[in-house]
């Protein structure tokens, strides 16, 4: 194939925000009465969909609305530990400047908190103007809604961009765009399960290190950098 675009999900992927997250919305969760989920059940049935979908998931399991603060005080929750937690994987940087050609960010999380989160990370200049995130179209990975129209932005069909993710719901939404995949598992506390459950959704190859990307990209078509 050839690599004309390369879309990099976010969160699990460019930098570790899902475990801090899991960890304040499954203390909400709890809270709650939801004392059986552990972080395993929370990361299985919600990372990589957007928070709307997550919600109706929560409401089901626990047979009622969830309080109207719910969000808000998850993200409040959240932000008192970003400043201090928020960190680029390591080898991000180095891993993403050395490939060449056309790059972006398409993310189940809304565009403020994503450029947001980018930023503290220290990796926002790397992809800015082109942040994408799901707030921005109809629907939501599974979907393949926020890939295409990211490829749309940056004028690339579909057949040649390239997507990392570490989501099931974010393979399955870039295969059902018509991308190839590479799945990512550098931050998963089991990554021989997260390896076989994102190959089973259609991930071409499995990474766990950024050390590794560039040779990986750079085997399925993509330009080192100049």
């Amino acid at each position: 194939m050839g690599v004309d675009l390369i879309i990099y999900d976010c969160d699990g992927t460019l930098i570790d925000t899902e475990t801090l997250y899991g960890e304040v919305s499954l203390a909400a969760c709890h809270a709650l009465g939801l004392t059986q989920w552990t972080l395993d059940h929370y990361v299985d049935q919600i990372v990589g969909i957007p928070w709307s979908d997550g919600v109706k998931i929560i409401e089901a399991a626990h047979g009622r609305a969830l309080p109207v603060d719910f969000e808000t005080r998850i993200e409040e929750a959240v932000a008192l530990r970003l400043e201090n937690e928020v960190r680029a994987l390591p080898g991000v940087r180095e891993a993403v400047g050395a490939i060449g050609g056309l790059r972006c960010v398409a993310s189940s999380t809304s565009l403020a908190p994503l450029r947001r989160n980018l930023g503290i990370a220290g990796l926002v200049d790397l992809f800015d103007p082109h942040i994408f995130s799901a707030s921005q179209v109809a629907r939501g990975k599974p979907h393949p809604d926020v890939f295409l129209f990211a490829s749309d932005q940056m004028g690339v069909t579909p057949r040649n961009c390239l997507v990392i993710e570490d989501s099931v719901p974010g393979v399955l939404a870039a295969r059902a765009a018509g991308m190839t995949v590479i799945g990512f598992t550098g931050v998963s506390h089991d990554k021989q399960r997260s390896a076989a459950r994102l190959s089973e959704a259609g991930a071409v190859q499995i990474i766990d290190d950024f050390g590794l990307w560039p040779d990986t990209v750079a085997g399925l078509g993509a330009p080192a950098a100049a």
